[in-house]
């Protein structure tokens, strides 16, 4: 289960760089500022499941 979470969480660090560089290209602070919140969710899904990772092992 913790593998698909993860995955799921790069998938969103992804969605979120995308997002970041096209508001960047299209001078869309709005989409930039998406985008840093999708890389921020992702970055905290991964770091929930890598505690709970180190509690299993």
């Amino acid at each position: 289960m913790s593998g698909t979470e993860k995955s799921k969480a790069h998938i969103e660090q992804a969605k979120g760089k995308a997002k970041v560089a096209m508001g960047r290209m299209a001078g869309n602070e709005r989409m930039t500022a998406e985008g840093r919140a999708d890389q921020a969710k992702g970055n905290a899904r991964h770091a929930k499941e890598d505690i709970k990772d180190s509690f299993r092992h």
